[in-house]
């Protein structure tokens, strides 16, 4: 320690104090919950993104060194791969270090932040940057403690990046070629889709060089190795090509050929089919169709996912302000700091890719603020840090940036104590699926929406048909209809969907080889059974129709709180496959603030239930209704239910499930539907079903057929 410059030692301790800030604000979560024993399961904290129990899967996977073919457990991610190490080496529970991984991966983000200030030779500038970056909005939002998933380092490690190449350009020594592409060889081992960024960066130095310094040939060496890290090939084979080229970069004989070996590397490029996965992601996030439509065969329609999905949707302009710095304030400000950075120090322009990125939160979702946000801190940092400059003393000098960091730094601090998200699952809802995994065997399926897949694979050890990754409209259409249509087409289409799943397993394996074709499940039953129309297929579903041999037995997850996705569900069978038209949305309203006077119970937004009259008032319509059904459970959790016919020709139906303190009004088809009438009514067809778990918050049943 002796030895380390004082500069050394003021980076350490700054990068200290600002690691340290970061993981105690993500801590006020865990002191929040402390006592809140439903969000714990067997003593310890659950994780509250879906997302992260596919990683846990895979690393309890690679840990017990038990996993069958096909079940989709992600033994060869990397952040399966590093929580499996860490669950390996440390001495805690699993469900520890799946807990607490994100509030320290994360906070690492001010390393590279601090050491970026370092070579504009502003540390104070790092500090407050970095105090700002870690905890602002989105940043906090899918970072904090709990929150299980890639982001952990998705944005530390392009930080990093961006560190090395400022520091390539800015002393041209041979070891930051090196670890340029070290970082993203890791960043792409971290993180698949982080091609469009590395391209960025690429594109951004290459014009840097074209415009102020075309001269240098160093900057085309860093351009050559970046390329050779970043082409569509196995890592490993990437790893020696950049040792090769890192070689050949260090011989001041082979300069004259790195123009020819730039020239090849993006050749190689473009032929490795690096581009596809970019314009995949626009067309994705920027380009988003409500449609998606198979390829060859009877190229069907079907509704595509990145409509519903909050992540991919408009956000309005005061919420992705607040998401990048916390207040709409700090962001105007912080666009201006850095655009004066970037005046004072044109190499800070690297950091526009992170900044573009996070701009196409506005038309792309608000997941991409987040990789705004460490950059955009130092442009508010830097007008900190200028205005303390003008301070008469060193310790007015201090007292100005505290003061205004604190100013930033508040609304943050703010939102974490207020952002008290649940966990995914409660206690309860745990001991089901746990209840679920001794009944079921590894092979068999459960069907569920596809929120609630990853959960299901990793508390039941099952096989689902859909998950948070598994989810285009293809396959969310054959779930979407059992669960939005009657039991007994319902129970047909679960069990040919299960058998059809397993069987493109094989089919795709052959296709590598016999290059088959590969059609969507509802595609491939229509052609089977000799329909060209699928529609025609899916009426055939009521008559007796011969289903393919049973394999496996299939469960069906059916929670209480998919009541608020019901509808979302629903769109994706309640389209004509073959034209791609929409059919006419099923009526199912729920309400949950209600007000009773007299007779009339107010349901909101003008809809009035008169209880006398068994009548319903809808857009100032008022029509008679076919049933009022009651349910209720007792003190043993034992349930009831109380059907009251009205009028036997309406077609509106009222449910007030009363342990609930919930009010449905739903139309024929709606109540009709397996859902309602196994989750809601515990009405079932015992020849098509049978009773597993039954509570208040989730039911499952057992396909018999």
């Amino acid at each position: 320690m002796n030895n380390l410059t004082k500069d050394t030692k003021l980076t350490l301790l700054y990068i200290a104090v600002a690691f340290l800030f970061s993981v105690a604000i993500r801590m006020i979560w865990f002191y929040n919950f402390a006592e809140y024993e439903p969000f714990k399961f067997n003593g310890q904290f659950m994780i509250n993104t879906n997302d992260g129990y596919y990683w846990a899967e895979g690393a309890r996977d690679i840990l017990s060194g038990v996993t069958q073919k096909n079940d989709l457990s992600p033994i060869t991610t990397a952040a399966s791969q590093l929580t499996a190490l860490f669950a390996y080496i440390l001495p805690f529970s699993f469900e520890s270090v799946i807990l607490f991984m994100p509030v320290f991966l994360s906070s690492l983000v001010v390393v590279p932040i601090i050491l970026i200030a370092k070579s504009l030779e502003n540390l104070e500038l790092g500090l407050v940057a970095a105090l700002l970056a870690s905890i602002a909005w989105s940043y906090y939002n899918r970072t904090m403690i709990g929150y299980f998933d890639t982001d952990m380092l998705n944005i530390v490690l392009p930080m990093f990046l961006l560190w090395s190449i400022i520091w390539a350009v800015k002393t041209n020594e041979d070891k930051y070629l090196i670890i340029t592409a070290i970082d993203i060889l890791i960043y792409r081992w971290w993180y698949p889709q982080s091609y469009s960024l590395e391209l960025s960066f690429f594109g951004l130095i290459l014009l840097y060089t074209l415009i102020w310094d075309r001269k240098n040939i160093y900057n085309y060496k860093l351009l050559t190795i970046m390329m050779l890290a970043m082409i569509g090939l196995e890592g490993y084979i990437r790893a020696i090509l950049v040792l090769g080229v890192f070689y050949i970069c260090r011989q001041k004989q082979f300069d004259k050929y790195v123009y020819y070996i730039l020239s090849a590397s993006i050749v190689l490029f473009f032929a490795s089919g690096g581009f596809n996965p970019i314009w995949g992601q626009l067309k994705g996030y920027v380009f988003k169709d409500a449609l998606s439509i198979g390829e060859g065969g009877l190229k069907l329609h079907f509704y595509s996912v990145v409509q519903t999905v909050r992540e991919a949707g408009h956000i309005p302009f005061e919420m992705f302000a607040n998401r990048i710095s916390g207040h709409v304030v700090t962001f105007v400000v912080s666009i201006i700091g850095f655009i004066y950075l970037a005046y004072k120090h044109k190499i800070m322009l690297f950091g526009i890719p992170l900044i573009g990125l996070g701009f196409l939160a506005y038309v792309g979702g608000l997941r991409f603020t987040i990789y705004a946000v460490p950059v955009l801190a130092f442009g508010a940092a830097f007008l900190i840090t200028e205005a303390a400059r003008f301070m008469p003393s060193k310790r007015l000098k201090f007292l100005a940036v505290t003061a205004l960091s604190m100013a930033v730094l508040y609304p943050n601090i703010v939102h974490v104590q207020e952002y008290r998200v649940p966990t995914v699952f409660n206690a309860q809802e745990v001991e089901i699926l746990e209840t679920l995994k001794n009944r079921a065997d590894r092979e068999d399926y459960v069907v569920a929406w596809w929120d609630y897949g990853y959960p299901l694979r990793y508390y039941s050890d099952v096989k689902t048909l859909i998950d948070g990754g598994k989810h285009s409209g293809a396959v969310n259409f054959p779930v979407s209809f059992i669960l939005t249509n009657p039991q007994n087409v319902s129970a047909k289409m679960a069990r040919l969907d299960v058998e059809y799943t397993e069987k493109s397993f094989i089919k795709e394996e052959l296709s590598r080889d016999k290059n088959l074709t590969i059609f969507s499940n509802i595609e491939q039953m229509t052609k089977d059974y000799g329909f060209s129309d699928t529609n025609d297929f899916l009426l055939s579903l009521q008559t007796d129709i011969k289903l393919p041999q049973k394999t496996r037995d299939i469960y069906l997850y059916l929670p209480y709180r998919m009541l608020d996705i019901y509808p979302t569900v629903e769109m994706f069978s309640n389209i004509n496959l073959m034209d791609g038209e929409m059919k006419k949305r099923s009526l199912f309203y729920l309400s949950k603030m209600f007000k009773q006077e007299q007779n009339i119970v107010n349901l909101g937004q003008g809809i009035l239930f008169d209880l006398q009259n068994k009548k319903i008032t809808i857009n100032n319509q008022t029509v008679p209704i076919k049933r009022f059904v009651q349910t209720s459970y007792d003190k043993s959790m034992k349930f009831s239910k109380n059907v009251q016919m009205a009028n036997p020709t309406a077609s509106v139906n009222i449910i007030y499930m009363s342990s609930y303190n919930t009010f449905l009004v739903i139309d024929e088809k709606t109540y009709n539907s397996l859902y309602v009438q196994l989750m809601v009514l515990e009405e079932y067809d015992k020849n098509l079903f049978e009773e597993v778990v039954m509570t208040p918050h989730a039911k499952v049943y057992k396909l018999k057929i």
